[in-house]
């Protein structure tokens, strides 16, 4: 950053914050999230753009890769920090939304900033956004903020490179203010048709807008549609295009105690061998080829250099990977497993996961989705695999309404498979009693789903913490 104060994850000096009083970071999320919602999304990058000009451009001081889809945006992403990590890299990862806590948005070297660090670097940038609100129609959002104090964390760290989540589409989304280098992209599906639009091409036309002049973009499978737009998309701005299936993918796929035993192929044609991921269903396996694919094309494998990345580096790298929330086992007798799928596309991943990864003879799901979403698509996909399924509600605004909710898994599942509980604590408590009835104790289970937000309130509940 050129004329912008500096923040770090010490202060420079003992008095440098001495300006500052000690907030505490729930009253700096309280002050951020007062502010327009990251699902409220304005086709303009003009905010933003202001007020990484006055901050010195702090985006343009490291490469980075760049990712976006419908699914699996955050294990891809956690998969290629790890990645990079191990090669010896410093890294800064910007996801979202959170799982618990705000301050996951932001991380270095693989943790999350400490909550002091996100606090200081609110204070840091706040005269600037306060310049940037007085000279605006619209002041900047929740979002377009926390975007702006991760690539300012991330220039003053500093880091050698940025592994960055598009938040909401691409084109206009808060993160695009940055060109990376590689883009990757997640498998499209519908999601979010309101602001993106109603068929995946259209979402395909949002989501590309990464792709920048002279860039990699490596994709995943996709729809024949969007795939078309991809590569339209591709030749417009001259970037080289690396398509899962073609030139990289998952050779071979087994699955192992506590996750899956992979043999991948990267753009540079090398197989990689018994690379084992402690992450459940053939999804994250996917993930694990496309995040494999941008850290090669990342280090030029495939293009100027021709040996393949070393191999030992890459198995240690996947093997510690996490993805909170994702098929996550948290408790067991009953086993309760944790999953964010929040649409009909992730929860069909999920089922076919739980099938494939957990011998469960009883499963019960705990549900609450958030008002936007295509609720009906979700519990359908569901239904194979759950035995009964207890409806809530999380305690945002956003989610569904328990009785709405309810009437829709009525619907699907019929009424002597459905049981209503307005209070996520009581939900799990029940499915818990419902899981543990007599005749189905070792092979029963807990799933809650049905947003990420309903798996972060349900995390803290059933943390030891």
């Amino acid at each position: 950053m050129s004329d912008a104060p500096r923040t770090s994850q010490q202060p420079s000096t003992p008095d440098s914050h001495a300006d500052i009083p000690a907030t505490r970071l729930q009253e700096v999320t309280a002050e951020l999230t007062a502010r327009w919602p990251e699902t409220r999304m304005e086709p303009s990058l003009v905010r933003i753009e202001a007020l990484m000009d006055i901050l010195g451009q702090p985006q343009r001081s490291y490469p980075a890769i760049h990712i976006t889809g419908t699914n699996g945006k955050t294990s891809t992403a956690r998969m290629i920090e790890q990645l990079l990590r191990h090669f010896e890299l410093r890294t800064g990862r910007y996801t979202s939304p959170h799982v618990e806590s705000v301050t996951e948005r932001i991380s270095l070297d693989g943790e999350p900033i400490d909550d002091d660090l996100f606090v200081h670097t609110w204070h840091d940038i706040k005269p600037y956004v306060e310049m940037v609100d007085a000279a605006q129609p619209v002041a900047l959002s929740f979002f377009e903020i926390v975007t702006a104090m991760a690539y300012a964390a991330f220039a003053d760290a500093p880091v050698d490179v940025a592994v960055v989540e598009v938040g909401l589409g691409g084109r206009w989304d808060a993160t695009n203010v940055i060109d990376g280098t590689v883009a990757a992209i997640t498998p499209i599906s519908l999601d979010h048709t309101h602001l993106l639009g109603d068929t995946t091409a259209k979402i395909a036309g949002e989501k590309s807008g990464i792709v920048k002049k002279g860039a990699l973009a490596v994709v995943a499978q996709q729809p024949l549609d969007a795939a078309e737009v991809i590569l339209r998309r591709a030749v417009e701005v001259d970037a080289v295009v690396a398509r899962e299936g073609m030139e990289f993918g998952v050779v071979h796929r087994d699955i192992a105690l506590g996750g899956q035993l992979l043999t991948l192929r990267g753009i540079s044609g090398h197989e990689y061998t018994d690379v084992f991921i402690p992450l459940h269903g053939a999804h994250q396996a996917q993930n694990a080829a496309l995040a494999l694919a941008a850290v090669e094309g990342f280090f030029g494998v495939g293009a100027a250099r021709e040996q393949p990345l070393d191999a030992d580096k890459v198995r240690a790298a996947f093997s510690g990977v996490s993805s909170p929330g994702r098929l996550e086992v948290i408790r067991s007798s009953p086993t309760i497993v944790l999953d964010a799928a929040h649409n009909p596309a992730g929860a069909r991943a999920t089922a076919e996961a739980i099938g494939e990864s957990f011998g469960f003879t009883r499963l019960v799901g705990v549900v609450s989705t958030s008002g936007d979403k295509d609720s009906a698509g979700l519990l359908e996909a569901l239904e194979p695999v759950l035995s009964e399924i207890v409806v809530t509600q999380n305690s945002t605004q956003r989610a569904t309404s328990v009785d709405e909710l309810a009437e829709t898994a009525v619907e699907i599942f019929g009424a002597d498979r459905v049981q209503v509980e307005p209070r996520l604590d009581d939900a799990i408590d029940a499915a818990v009693t419902l899981a543990e009835e007599v005749g189905e104790l070792g092979g029963s289970g807990v799933l809650i789903t049905g947003s990420i937000i309903t798996v972060g309130e349900a995390r803290i509940l059933l943390s030891p913490r």
